[in-house]
């Protein structure tokens, strides 16, 4: 059972009434005032707590069962943890011991008895799918612009990556990875259902990670570094192939065979494989451990190069990007771009992640036709980087909005440019990199320098 709203208890102001210290300069001030704005807007509330039932019910009843976390606590708890970048254990004891985040979450002084537990928050607010995020943000936006109404008038966009939670990929590093992920759940595979062949885990494990130093060392040495690398590469692979034969046959022992279809290299990469069982997520690993075993033989030991859509920089988030912005002080960055659209007042009344290798360039106007046509017309200016420029996206953007400012490649033609430009052409110009404030706050406060959630669906 569910409520939507918590009720209103002797022990708790209603959360419109809560005092807040708003000359606290700490970051989780600003979104409980944010969230008490919402609250007490009665449509507000309900259109947004309507959105959040539907991701957390689903097509189950939310009357039935037993008595689970509301849709308003989820809601809170969601903010705060995006907003003040915490880990799920940091969110527990801010939900348990935080006075003002428990009235603002409608939790009286008398409810000690009310715990949090990080799996039951964890659980709760993976739930929540990425397109309600966007419709809950069109919300927030939306109540913005009641009160600054010609906010979105002017429009300013940029794009930046945010990073997935990896460690620096080199191919010897994602295979040992991949092999004690494989060595660890067939392992336990076996010993659950009584099969042999397993028995030495550790021992493979341990043979493993010595193969992944030496290649290690190898790469950093001089002189006779390359015949070691390759002589490595070599050992490891041998070892590689024969334990993703012996898990191949460990699955054939088990009986499972799944749908060919449903676990191709593809599919495993963007997590849509239906990995719901200890043998259906071997198989995922093995998928991919065998791919980053042939572009290591490729590459290493054939000489070719390969592609950046060929490699597989993490086992674990398999879809990560390798992207060259060439700016310092990381002019390579592996996750994936996102463009933020920010409206005069600083709300982000756009966002969305970037597929993988497309261009800025073929973002722009797609983005603004949909964002023009949302607003009714009312965005008069948008101004965009250079890496959005290309002469065609100069007319098309002319066509969508009265006062285009794209960024011109090449100084000269920068400076004819802004030479030839109006007086609202400048204006928006020298506006602009005013984006990277937003950009900044996102990825120090706001849990976008790198993500903490697994899978390009939480990305």
């Amino acid at each position: 059972m569910r409520l939507a709203c918590p009720e209103e208890r002797l022990d708790c102001l209603p959360i419109s009434d809560v005092k807040l210290n708003l000359d606290c300069r700490d970051e989780i001030i600003p979104i409980l005032r944010a969230l008490q704005h919402l609250y007490a807007d009665d449509f507000l509330r309900r259109e947004l707590l309507a959105l959040v039932g539907k991701d957390v019910n689903g097509d189950t009843s939310r009357k039935h069962g037993r008595r689970g976390m509301n849709y308003w606590e989820i809601t809170v708890l969601a903010a705060a943890r995006l907003g003040c970048n915490l880990d799920y254990d940091k969110l527990q004891d801010l939900a348990e011991n935080h006075r003002s985040l428990r009235h603002i979450m409608g939790i009286g002084d008398w409810q000690d008895e009310v715990d949090f537990d990080w799996r039951r928050i964890e659980d709760n607010l993976t739930k929540l799918r990425p397109a309600t995020l966007q419709k809950i943000n069109a919300l927030v936006a939306k109540a913005g612009h009641v009160l600054e109404p010609e906010a979105i008038a002017s429009v300013r966009g940029d794009t930046f990556v945010v990073e997935t939670n990896i460690h620096y990929p080199t191919e010897s590093s994602v295979i040992g990875d991949g092999l004690r992920k494989i060595v660890n759940l067939a392992a336990e595979l076996a010993a659950a259902k009584g099969l042999a062949g397993w028995r030495q885990a550790k021992h493979l494990l341990k043979k493993v990670r010595g193969l992944v130093r030496t290649i290690g060392r190898a790469s950093r040495a001089k002189g006779r570094g390359a015949e070691r690398l390759q002589s490595g590469y070599q050992k490891l692979l041998a070892l590689a192939e024969d334990l993703l034969k012996r898990a191949r046959q460990l699955l054939r022992s088990l009986r499972f065979q799944p749908d060919a279809a449903a676990f191709t290299l593809d599919q495993v990469k963007n997590g849509t494989a239906p990995l719901t069982t200890s043998e259906a997520e071997l198989l995922g690993f093995i998928v991919l451990t065998e791919k980053v075993c042939d572009n290591a033989r490729r590459r290493v030991l054939e000489g070719e190069t390969l592609a950046n859509e060929e490699k597989i920089h993490s086992i674990f988030e398999p879809h990560t990007e390798l992207i060259k912005r060439g700016k310092q002080p990381n002019p390579i960055e592996f996750g994936h771009k996102v463009l933020v659209i920010e409206d005069a007042a600083g709300f982000v009344v756009d966002y969305r992640v970037v597929e993988d290798g497309m261009l800025d360039q073929d973002l722009v106007v797609p983005v603004m036709k949909k964002l023009q046509k949302r607003f009714d017309g009312k965005i008069k200016s948008a101004s965009f980087d250079r890496g959005f420029h290309t002469p065609q996206n100069q007319e098309d953007l002319a066509e969508i909005v009265h006062t285009p400012c794209i960024a011109a490649k090449g100084s000269d033609q920068g400076r004819q440019q802004q030479k030839e430009g109006t007086v609202a052409f400048r204006q928006a110009r020298q506006n602009h990199p005013g984006v990277e404030s937003v950009i900044g706050a996102l990825q120090k406060g706001n849990g976008l320098k790198r993500s903490r959630d697994r899978r390009l669906v939480r990305h």
